[in-house]
């Protein structure tokens, strides 16, 4: 777990990351951020505008420190979600930013068994498109109100690429499901 004072200063460099992005700003510097040798296992930031999603990438490989995690996914994050255009510095104010620092990735044979809100998904192809990915984080079922079977059929259907039949991820020979947490923080709590 981050303290409240990490959390505060990560929400902080993802800011400065997005306003550089959308050219309001230099890029920040990622010295100073305390408490980040934790182990992390990935990391996701999520970019709303008006409770709207306006961006959302991450990473399952970290190749760095948490700091520049943060700071890269945020800019990322900003201008190259393809389901949105670049985050322009006039939006920038109108953003609300949230982080998810993920655990490590457990397989798993039973994926109707994970738990609505506290696991997120990651599914992996195989055979025919073998290697692609898609990934939910564990608030997105909460969010959208489905139970464990709706986020899994999702997850094929709106996420991966091509969409997968909607009962995919009940298919072993097909897909390999993934469980993970995440530790969930974002600008105003």
């Amino acid at each position: 777990m981050l303290d409240t004072e990490t959390r505060r200063q990560l929400l902080a460099l993802a800011r400065r990351s997005v306003e550089s992005a959308a050219g309001k700003s230099a890029p920040p510097s990622c010295e100073g951020v305390a408490g980040v040798d934790a182990p992390f296992f990935g990391v996701f930031v999520t970019l709303r505008k008006r409770a709207q999603l306006r961006g959302c990438i991450g990473t399952f490989s970290p190749s760095g420190k948490l700091p520049e995690t943060v700071a890269e996914y945020a800019r990322h994050s900003a201008v190259h979600d393809t389901r949105f255009p670049p985050v322009l510095s006039s939006e920038v104010n109108d953003l609300t930013i949230e982080i998810s620092v993920l655990s490590p990735l457990e397989k798993t044979d039973k994926p109707a068994s994970l738990e609505v809100g506290r696991h997120g998904i990651y599914l992996k192809t195989k055979g025919l498109g073998a290697g692609a990915t898609a990934c939910f984080l564990p608030q997105v079922a909460v969010e959208q109100k489905w139970d464990a079977e709706q986020f899994l059929s999702a997850l094929c259907v709106h996420k991966c690429r091509p969409p997968l039949p909607p009962d995919a991820w009940q298919d072993p020979s097909k897909t390999e499901i993934y469980l993970f947490t995440a530790e969930v923080f974002g600008e105003g709590e």
